[in-house]
This record gives structure tokens, sequence and C-alpha cells, in this order.
């Protein structure tokens, strides 16, 4: 997991806290847990994250890309398998129907992504 990047050391030391004190305003028991997230040996949890976006007033995404790029690179692959599946499907009747939607929102959803990247 070393290999996910992550900017919470640079944000902390060019705040001025000490890891001890940065766990103590996270809420976080100890001063380790913040070590193992600068060093991305551990994921941090969904509120110690949101804690750190709220404490440096930076998106998770920018204090966490690489743990975000890990994430973004999963769900994609999960989403083409299941487009796959889908596509591949028998069904009938209702769950045809139900297929359709997945589809159509998955095909909307490249498209908004295909747009988004050209901003």
């Amino acid at each position: 997991m070393s290999a996910v990047a992550s900017y919470l050391r640079y944000h902390r030391l060019k705040s001025g806290f000490s890891r001890r004190e940065l766990a103590e305003i996270v809420g976080l028991l100890t001063e380790t847990q913040v070590a193992r997230h600068e060093r991305s040996d551990l994921f941090p949890s969904l509120m110690a994250a949101l804690s750190y976006q709220a404490i440096f007033r930076i998106p998770i995404t920018e204090l966490f890309p690489g743990l975000y790029d890990t994430i973004a690179q999963g769900i994609e692959e999960r989403l083409s398998a299941l487009e796959h599946t889908l596509e591949n499907s028998s069904a009938r009747g209702s769950k045809a129907n139900i297929i359709a939607t997945k589809l159509v929102w998955l095909n909307e959803r490249k498209g908004s992504t295909t747009t988004e990247s050209n901003e």
C-alpha cells in the first residue's frame, strides 16, 4: 500500500502541528495512526479523512490522491465487468427493463466522465 501517495505529512509540517497534536485534533487515539496515514501504511477512516479535510481545508482527493486513484481504478474495472455481464444477459420482462436502466445509466456516466475530463 505504500505506493499510494499522501500529502498529509506535507500539510501537517506546513501547519506546524506535531503528529500528537494532529491526532488529538482529529480524535485519534495515538500519533502512530497519523504516521501510518502519512506513510500510507493504513488507509484513514472516513471520519479521519474528513477531519483532515476540515483541518487543512484541502479536499480528501488532494490529500490522498493515490488512494483516490487506486479506488477509482478499481471502481472503473468493476463497473466495466458489470456492464459486460449486463450486456450478455438474457433476462426478459421486468428484469430486462432493470438491466436496460442500468446500462443507460452506465452509458450516461461514461458521457459525463468524458465531458468532465474535456473541461
